[in-house]
């Protein structure tokens, strides 16, 4: 289950946004974004490892923290 979480711990799955896909990318790197998080200026799409390298400073600031980095781990073979 994917979870749309603000910053107070509150999660709200019927207003969260669209689900991240391969079209979304990081904004540091380009790889595909599985992190997106919402400050005051717009929106931020990471990759997990980007997401992780700046999660400390970002939490301070941030809105939402939106976390699909779980679905890395999901076995997909049949």
């Amino acid at each position: 289950m994917n979870q749309y979480t603000d910053t107070a711990g509150a999660v709200d799955e019927v207003d969260a946004p669209h689900e991240l896909t391969a079209l979304d990318r990081c904004d540091a790197c380009g790889a595909q974004a599985y992190i997106r998080v919402v400050v005051a200026s717009g929106e931020l799409l990471f990759c997990a490892h980007h997401g992780r390298k700046h999660e400390e400073k970002l939490s301070q600031i941030a809105h939402s923290w939106h976390d699909e980095s779980s679905r890395l781990l999901s076995d997909t073979r049949n």
